[in-house]
């Protein structure tokens, strides 16, 4: 599966446009946790445990989001953006979007074909 956040993909001719292809993941911290965060926020800088919060939902939302494009029968998935909105205190969604489609190299084979 090709993915990337350019429109084309060099080399490679799309064919075939399957739709949007979508993964999301809500994730939230535990109390303590959030807590320690909330005072480490005092003196300013990371907070890793969100930082690591965050990234294991991203991971999630596109392993989604590439699940969604091969249930289309894509190989490719084009224009990937994410997203984030607190949909509650503590909790994040993230949301990893883009266009599933079928694409080929400039001999006409599909990604993978050999």
């Amino acid at each position: 599966m090709i993915v990337t956040t350019t429109d084309t993909v060099p080399g490679h001719a799309t064919v075939r446009v399957m739709g949007i292809a979508r993964g999301t993941a809500i994730r939230t911290r535990h109390l303590g946790h959030s807590m320690i965060a909330w005072i480490g926020a005092l003196f300013g800088g990371e907070v890793p445990d969100y930082t690591k919060v965050i990234a294991e939902a991203r991971d999630q939302a596109y392993d989604r989001m590439v699940e969604d494009a091969r249930s289309k029968g894509a190989n490719a998935i084009l224009g990937v953006r994410f997203c984030s909105i607190e949909v509650m205190r503590n909790a994040a969604e993230i949301l990893a979007y883009g266009t599933a489609a079928v694409v080929e190299d400039g001999a006409g084979r599909g990604v993978g074909a050999r």
